[in-house]
């Protein structure tokens, strides 16, 4: 060997060998996670504790770092521009299925789509509450569901943004219910949605039972049925849709996500303290105080799960059903018709 190819020899180790000791010393400074939606839903309320647990395991700070609007779509699209390094990851609902369709529907260049993460777990699969504040009438959904007959577009409810995580299950309701007519108020994600119900600017919402139960206990919201395919633990007295003869159901999901891209080491180190941190008594304890329960997912079942989940999304004009089909059907006849005025729905979810 000539001095030369030793030289170069060399340096190629010195720089794998420096590559591989960046690989494992992984983290050396704070983890941010972007969390898409402002305080108090469903994604703040089950990343928060789950950050309090990793902090102690990874030795470093991790930074909960909020950029809501457009229904998680600004944190989403930041988080898919971030750097894939492991140091940005983002905690996501069932709204991230369906960004990418809406943008094609609507004849834009979608600004990211799910090939531009990776899924690292699923934490929980939290069946919708349906709640009204204090100040309605109903008792029952049998009374809403009347009332709302008799005042097509009068009954205003509130959700997480058009698209989103919290309008999907009001659509499925309405389609349900024979095409119910209910006015929507869109907000910024979930905590809003709820801010609006309790200061009636809407009657009625959608909502994780996490995010709302302690309004439940505390007489603000009344629960008039449940999305789940059984009843909650934490309110064993509320019905199921389907026990009530609505063949409905429909879970808000919340997982973790990091950039395409991120280093495979780096990836495996996530799942197995994600994995750690989930299944700590110190965040079962939090999901219980929350009214959840534990519904782990690691990377392989959870990307099987959300790629199934995102198949299952279909397209309905908001005030006249599209027959649904295969998503290209549904563009041409949303095309056809010249429809703009979109909701999704997504068909019941296994768990």
């Amino acid at each position: 060997m000539d001095r030369r190819s030793f030289v170069i020899g060399s340096a190629a180790a010195a720089v794998a060998a420096r590559a591989s000791f960046a690989q494992e010393a992984y983290p050396t400074r704070a983890i941010t996670i972007i969390n898409p939606f402002p305080p108090g839903g469903a994604s703040d309320v089950v990343t928060r504790p789950l950050a309090a647990v990793l902090e102690p395991m990874v030795h470093k700070p991790v930074v909960i770092d909020t950029k809501a609007g457009a229904a998680g779509q600004v944190g989403a699209q930041v988080a898919a521009h971030a750097k894939p390094d492991g140091y940005t990851l983002l905690s996501h609902i069932t709204s991230i299925c369906g960004f990418a369709e809406v943008d094609r529907l609507f004849g834009r260049q979608p600004k990211f789509t799910n090939a531009d993460f990776i899924p690292l777990a699923r934490f929980v699969a939290d069946p919708c509450v349906l709640v009204v504040n204090d100040q309605q009438p109903w008792k029952t959904l049998k009374e809403f569901v009347e009332d709302a007959k008799k005042r097509p577009s009068e009954i205003i409810f509130s959700s997480s943004g058009l698209y989103g995580a919290l309008h999907i299950p009001m659509a499925l309701l309405m389609m349900s219910a024979g095409g119910l007519k209910l006015r929507h108020l869109p907000t910024n994600g979930g905590g809003p949605a709820i801010t609006a119900l309790l200061g009636n600017n809407s009657a009625v919402l959608a909502s994780s039972v996490s995010a709302c139960l302690a309004q439940i206990k505390g007489g603000k919201l009344r629960p008039l049925a449940l999305f789940g395919g059984q009843r909650s633990k934490a309110l064993p007295d509320v019905p199921t849709l389907k026990e009530q003869g609505y063949d409905v159901e429909y879970y808000l999901w919340v997982g973790m996500f990091a950039p395409k891209g991120t280093p495979t080491q780096v990836v495996d180190y996530l799942r197995e303290t994600l994995n750690k941190a989930a299944h700590s008594d110190q965040f079962k304890t939090a999901l219980v105080n929350l009214g959840q329960e534990l519904d782990y997912m690691d990377q392989p079942a959870f990307a099987q799960f959300w790629e199934a989940d995102t198949k299952r999304i279909v397209y309905i004009r908001s005030d006249e059903r599209v027959p649904f089909g295969a998503f290209a059907s549904v563009m041409d006849a949303v095309k056809q018709a010249g429809i703009t005025n979109i909701s999704i729905v997504t068909q019941p979810i296994e768990k």
